[in-house]
């Protein structure tokens, strides 16, 4: 079942501009920028440039070719860091009651130490 996208929330203001970011790699998928409160040594957000809440509205709105474009860009953008394929890891929640806090899908890039233990 789609879900209802919010035009105002911060991440789409930040692919509008109207909302700073220090924006890291960007491509007609995805945008990768730094995340405000860093967990890991290396911790970026990448979020699809379409309007989707979350995974599940991701998959359910976006074509399969969308889809693998959006996936190899997440992999251009973590190499784009010097990461190697074995050197990071992808997160994401899905809804509120898995801790989603902004309603427009989003990955955390998660490489390095995390809270004191090697990812």
């Amino acid at each position: 079942m789609s879900k209802t996208y919010d035009n105002n929330n911060i991440f789409a203001k930040i692919l509008r501009g109207e909302a700073p970011a220090n924006k890291l790699y960007e491509d007609d998928n995805l945008l990768m920028f730094d995340t405000i409160d860093p967990i890991a040594d290396v911790h970026k957000l990448l979020i699809p440039k379409k309007p989707v809440v979350d995974l599940n509205d991701f998959i359910e709105k976006c074509t399969e070719e969308e889809i693998g474009k959006f996936f190899k860009s997440v992999k251009k953008a973590a190499f784009s860091l010097g990461l190697k394929e074995n050197e990071y890891k992808l997160s994401t929640n899905c809804g509120e009651l898995a801790g989603q806090a902004v309603f427009h899908l989003h990955f955390h890039l998660l490489a390095g130490k995390i809270h004191g233990h090697n990812t």
